[in-house]
């Protein structure tokens, strides 16, 4: 129960907000919407405000605005999509996108503030150890303070890095104290294909930091920031073949949301937040019937001076249909046999 409560609400979250993006701009630019849909398949909610049709359905998987003019078939109308101008169609193509990382940011912003930062405590102290690496097979243990790296002080964590990086793969003597007691290890960094440089297995100490307001939000930008640059990365890697292409369907995401759920309202929040940066990163490629297909189809009227023809449209929609449907019909069998 409590995983299917999480699914319908993570997904309703990120549909809610990435569908009221296109909605609002699409007001604010004078296109008239006719229906605003949450799910899809039967109705559980309509409700009729002005020129909308507002929609709750059955499925919590996805959902729609239905904007006047944007089938290429539509009449040209005053309050239509395809009668403004590009710019104010882009906008409206781009929104849901924009949304989805808006929402990060606040929510983000809410969690540092809640629960504070981790900041790194820069003193030659470990943090952790990790298992079966050099320095846990040498003895190392959380807590203890390294002294010197092959007899040169350390004073600081930064020491530590630059001292280990300088050392390479060569095997390494370094004296930790451990409970007023100093010893001498010996340790044989290895090779990390994904670092790209020699690791021995240690991290520095954290300590939770309340935040300020002002902070929290510094803080929300610019970690949203850096999971989108992390995510174009890792696709980028996929597409090229440098890295495994792991993919998780409906079922899979509701059972982690399911999972993440059990740790607490922030870790779910946590959760939507990286969701809604990876939809809004997939939603902007250049691939028919997503949001950067729709913008390079715009691109490309702009360079024209005139839309493609109504035939070509529903092809390429009709394309970008399959596409999906390709793709959520393989993760989801994927899902299953994990």
């Amino acid at each position: 129960m409590l995983t299917i409560l999480a699914a319908v609400l993570v997904f309703g979250i990120l549909v809610t907000v990435h569908e009221f993006g296109h909605f609002i701009t699409a007001k604010l630019t004078g296109m008239r919407v006719d229906e605003f849909a949450i799910g899809f398949g039967p109705k559980i909610y309509q409700q009729k405000d002005g020129d909308t049709l507002y929609s709750l359905r059955a499925i919590p998987l996805g959902g729609y605005n239905k904007i006047a003019g944007m089938d290429p078939d539509d009449p040209v109308t005053e309050d239509s999509f395809n009668s403004k101008s590009i710019p104010k169609r882009m906008l409206v193509i781009l929104a849901g996108a924009l949304m989805n990382f808006i929402l990060p940011i606040i929510l983000f912003t809410g969690i540092f503030l809640v629960q504070g930062m981790d900041k790194m405590v820069n003193e030659p102290v470990l943090g952790n150890v990790m298992a079966g690496m050099a320095a846990d097979r040498a003895g190392l243990k959380a807590g203890d303070k390294i002294l010197t790296i092959n007899g040169q002080p350390m004073q600081n964590w930064r020491d530590i890095v630059v001292s280990l990086r300088a050392n390479g793969e060569k095997k390494v003597t370094l004296q930790a104290e451990r409970q007023g007691v100093v010893k001498t290890y010996t340790l044989q960094p290895e090779y990390d294909k994904e670092a790209k440089r020699a690791l021995v297995g240690i991290t520095p100490k954290f300590e939770k930091v309340n935040m300020s307001v002002a902070e929290s939000v510094k803080e929300g930008f610019s970690y949203t920031k850096y999971i989108i640059v992390a995510m174009m990365d890792g696709l980028a890697k996929i597409i090229t073949g440098k890295a495994p292409a792991e993919v998780a369907g409906p079922i899979g995401v509701a059972q982690m949301a399911g999972q993440v759920a059990e740790q607490g309202l922030l870790p779910l929040m946590n959760f939507v937040a990286f969701l809604s940066i990876n939809l809004g990163v997939i939603n902007l490629l250049p691939l028919p019937a997503l949001d950067g297909g729709h913008f390079v189809l715009l691109l490309l009227e702009g360079l024209r001076g005139k839309p493609l023809g109504s035939k070509a449209m529903n092809n390429i929609q009709m394309v970008g249909v399959a596409l999906i449907l390709a793709l959520t019909i393989f993760s989801t069998f994927k899902d299953i046999t994990r």
